[in-house]
């Protein structure tokens, strides 16, 4: 089950600069384990960032945090580095030192091409060049108490080689491991720039109106109760709610939805969505920190930083792995030429590439690179998942349990059926009652109301209205007393009272009408299941998960809905009550249960589900409650979280399978002679380019 609980421990999370690898990560882990303030620490390559929590009893000294990641190379800085400029591979330390050792490796090979005679000294000159900087940062990580660094492995398979005469290969290993680096680094920086173009979907202007004028101001400027003016073909600047105007609105770059909405005064929109027909109105609701886009940025980086229980063990395993590896090179550098009769030279020069074959950069970013591409293929597609843990939860569901109204339905009644039972019309029973519920916001009011309205009818109001709680509303209109009420409150007709029970039987709210006393028809009314409630339902049965409603409805129009959709269905459910059925479903050990509500009212199932998920209409509790949520606000989007969480976890294996893969591979033909030093580190630098762009292939994963 997903962690609720609130840390007391002082905390804090720091953006850093340079840190594209898991080498990085372990490095920056150890060295601020090694402070006494500290007692935890997490790094994400991917996201750039550090979350530090301290002992219980101590306060985080920020200037001694950055002042050791200074140390190790690491900045602080202001910026997020999703949200903060990307510089291209050139113009990067690590895009340099590609450049500059391959420039005098290349340089190195035509002068011992051109002039044989000067030996290896071009080689041994290139190798301790773009040695250097390797070094550098090995030797600051030893300093701070963390030897077994990844550029550790590399300054002794370097330096080693030069020892032995190995002074090509030496230039040619600095050469490759530069590059992988800078891959790393490259696809590090990718993974941010998707999360950086999120925030570039908010222009940079707003047209603030002020009276009848309206002038341009910074869109980051905007403060709640602020009037903007958003004209067609413009990107809405803020989080906002319609004060004037109807208009499509393109709201695919937020929910990823790709049919227009139409949105009308009253009506909430998000900042980034295209206005695409009429002028709006709109007053701001919230400033540029805390839009919806940014909130969606914060979300991504901090469930990239949050690290999938698959990449924990990773981690582990990299941080007795090393160790281990450096013991087994020692032995093969000093048991052969004992047992064997093995030259020192040779049985040295083949430790030096189990060295080099050790480095588990490949095997350290295979999950991370996976994780954050699906994180990101989420957000751009209106799926919000809060870290890697919640993705991974999410593919071994199986069985997920979705709340009735606003979720499985679209949370709006509709009029199905109208009878009348004199001599009045359906359009007469229609317009009466509508002039009862006119100043009625109860959702059945709003149906009865719209359902005139789209039938054309002349609508007027009662007068001397009086609503009758838990019973229905009455009131004047043109001279007669009407009341409009729960057939429960009636006594009627056998036929009748059978008409009304047939309609309720299909899961039908009913509605009498009655005036002076007498019955003039019913109205009933159905929430009817969203466009894509049947085809989720069908995704998730073919996914193997199957799907319960739990619903505080009446039983009857549960069950109805229940074998309308072919699922099981229960009704009149208290929230504690669906809670307990999510618990009572673990206790016998049914699988990880998932919860679909609206987040409100279905709080406590959310907190007792292994995973919690929000749909879009209350996006407010969704971002900051649930454990994903569904912004577009539709059924199918839970079968998307699942299918892509599956697919996120087939690539991981196949990124762990690919890393370990060569490299028995090629520890295999290393120890037999067969492969040197710089075939080691290629093959290494190979896995590592190999399982990025597998991860990457999540970016496109098309959903189903």
């Amino acid at each position: 089950m997903t962690t609720r609980q609130q840390e007391t421990r002082d905390t804090a999370r720091l953006n850093v600069q340079g840190m594209d690898c898991g080498g990085c990560e372990r490095k920056v882990e150890a060295a601020l384990e090694g402070l006494s303030q500290v007692e935890r620490v997490s790094a994400s390559s991917m996201s750039g960032t550090v979350s530090v929590t301290a002992h219980a009893d101590q306060a985080l000294d920020h200037d001694s945090l950055k002042h050791t990641l200074s140390r190790l190379g690491y900045p602080v800085i202001e910026a997020s580095p999703s949200t903060a400029s990307t510089p291209r591979w050139w113009n990067t330390t690590k895009g340099r030192l590609v450049v500059v050792s391959g420039a005098l490796l290349v340089m190195a090979w035509l002068l011992a091409w051109r002039l044989p005679e000067v030996g290896a000294w071009p080689f041994v000159l290139a190798t301790l060049i773009g040695w250097l900087p390797i070094g550098q940062v090995a030797w600051r990580s030893l300093r701070m108490g963390n030897p077994l660094t990844i550029e550790m492995l590399m300054s002794i398979a370097a330096l080693g080689a030069l020892t032995i005469g190995a002074a090509a290969e030496a230039a040619m290993v600095v050469f490759l491991f530069a590059v992988g680096e800078l891959l790393e680094g490259v696809a590090a920086g990718q993974a941010r720039r998707r999360i950086a173009a999120l925030g570039n979907l908010t222009p940079a202007t707003a047209r603030l109106l002020e009276g009848e004028t309206t002038r341009e101001i910074a869109a980051d400027t905007l403060t709640p109760g602020q009037r903007v003016l958003v004209r067609p073909g413009d990107r809405v600047p803020c989080d906002g709610r319609i004060i004037a105007g109807t208009s499509q609105l393109d709201e695919s770059p937020i929910n990823g939805e790709s049919v227009p909405r139409q949105r009308a005064t009253g009506e909430e929109i998000w900042a980034g969505t295209v206005n695409l027909d009429a002028a709006l109105e709109v007053e701001v609701t919230r400033g540029a920190a805390d839009n919806t886009i940014a909130r969606i940025i914060h979300l991504v980086e901090e469930a990239q930083a949050a690290k999938a229980p698959v990449a924990r063990f990773i981690d582990r395993f990299a941080r007795w792995y090393m160790p281990l590896v450096v013991g087994v090179a020692v032995l093969v550098a000093v048991v052969p030429p004992w047992l064997t009769g093995l030259a020192w030279s040779e049985s040295v020069y083949r430790a030096l590439a189990l060295l080099l074959i050790a480095c588990p950069c490949a095997l350290v970013i295979s999950t991370p690179a996976a994780i954050a591409a699906g994180l990101s293929t989420a957000a751009r597609r209106g799926l919000l998942i809060k870290g890697g843990a919640v993705l991974e939860q999410l593919g071994k569901l199986q069985r997920v349990a979705v709340d009735k109204t606003g979720t499985l339905t679209a949370g709006a009644p509709s009029v199905t059926d109208v009878e009348a039972w004199t001599e009045s019309s359906e359009d007469e029973v229609v317009r009466l009652a509508a002039a009862l519920e006119q100043d009625s916001s109860h959702p059945v009011a709003q149906a009865i109301v719209q359902h005139a309205e789209q039938l054309g009818l002349s609508l007027g109001r009662a007068s001397e209205g009086q609503a009758q709680a838990g019973q229905g509303v009455s009131g004047r209109f043109e001279g007669r007393a009407l009341t409009l009420t729960s057939p429960r409150h009636w006594l009627g007709t056998e036929t009748q009272s059978a008409r009304i029970a047939a309609l309720e039987a299909e899961g039908k709210t009913v509605v009498l009408l009655l005036a002076e006393g007498s019955a003039l028809g019913v109205l009933a009314l159905r929430d009817e299941p969203r466009e894509d409630t049947p085809a989720a339902i069908d995704a998730l049965n073919r996914l193997g998960v199957s799907v319960v409603m739990l619903s505080g409805d009446n039983a009857r129009t549960v069950a109805a809905m229940g074998k309308q959709l072919g699922i099981e269905a229960e009704g009149e459910l208290m929230p504690e009550d669906k809670a307990q059925r999510v618990r009572d479903w673990q206790a016998q050990g049914l699988g990880p249960v998932g919860k679909v509500g609206d987040g409100i009212n279905d709080a406590p199932a959310l907190a007792a589900a292994d995973v919690g998920v929000a749909m879009g209409g209350g996006t407010d509790v969704a971002l900051e409650t649930a454990d994903a949520a569904l912004l577009k606000n539709r059924v199918m989007g839970v079968a998307e979280l699942i299918g892509l969480s599956r697919a996120t976890l087939r690539n991981v294996k196949t990124n762990v399978v690919l890393a370990l893969g060569f490299k028995a591979i090629f520890l295999v033909s290393t120890l037999l002679g067969v492969t040197g030093m710089w075939v080691a580190v290629m093959a290494d630098t190979g896995a590592t380019v190999l399982v990025t762009l597998n991860a990457m292939r999540l970016l496109g994963y098309r959903f189903r």
